[in-house]
């Protein structure tokens, strides 16, 4: 990453002074900033059926930033799981998902609130039901790798301290015209939901939640998928 780089917001709102604090708890790195290097995904996530939204410009300094890379292969795939059960309300309908829970956080979990900038992949819409499936025993790790990788979720970049927005500069917006970016927007939805039927026709061979949980397994098995892409 640059020092000095061009992040999105997209919102249904002109935010000129992003403030440290605000926004909902349950987004997929807890509270924070939520922004793109693209503005074109920025627009996607601005715009509903009804009305267009804004794509905000910034330039970020992130030199001293303490940044976590969650898409780096430092990193497995069940430490994005584990950081998403964290934040974002699950649906957990079986005992092996309410164990699971426990077991992600407990060896997979990550402090994000002990960094000022974090880098990692969207959990958008339907994608979501893939991490849902999979801590209900339905899929595969290395399902939910698949699914990762054909997801084209696009990269987020969330500012997570007081620091972070200090480093911030606002440039301007765009309009993010519904009639073009919603469509673009349902269609990455069904393309998930697509792959989320393709997946569950699909014969389970690796490791589900279950295995993992019996096998005490933890970040160093070789088994785990590292990076949610390639």
């Amino acid at each position: 990453m640059d020092k000095l780089i061009t992040i999105y917001h997209g919102s249904r709102q002109i935010v000129e002074a992003p403030t440290f604090g605000l926004g909902r708890k349950n987004n997929d790195f807890g509270l924070g900033f939520y922004c793109t290097e693209s503005n074109d995904l920025a627009k996607e996530w601005a715009v509903s059926s009804l009305s267009d939204g804004f794509s905000n410009r910034y330039t970020l300094d992130t030199e001293h930033l303490n940044t976590l890379r969650l898409n780096s292969p430092d990193y497995t795939i069940l430490n994005w799981i584990a950081v998403l059960v964290n934040h974002r309300l699950f649906s957990i309908k079986t005992p092996i998902a309410r164990r699971a829970k426990r077991y992600l956080t407990e060896r997979f979990g990550i402090n994000v609130n002990a960094y000022d900038l974090i880098t990692g992949y969207r959990a958008d819409d339907s994608y979501f039901d893939f991490a849902e499936a999979f801590l209900n025993n339905a899929i595969t790790v290395e399902q939910l790798s698949s699914a990762m990788r054909l997801g084209k979720l696009g990269e987020q970049i969330v500012l997570k301290s007081p620091f972070a927005f200090s480093k911030i500069t606002y440039e301007g917006f765009e309009v993010a015209e519904k009639d073009r970016f919603y469509v673009l927007r349902k269609a990455r939805n069904d393309e998930a939901n697509q792959a989320y039927l393709d997946i569950q026709e699909e014969e389970g061979d690796g490791l589900f939640i279950q295995d993992i949980l019996r096998g005490g397994i933890t970040n160093d098995d070789p088994r785990i998928p590292r990076n949610v892409s390639e």
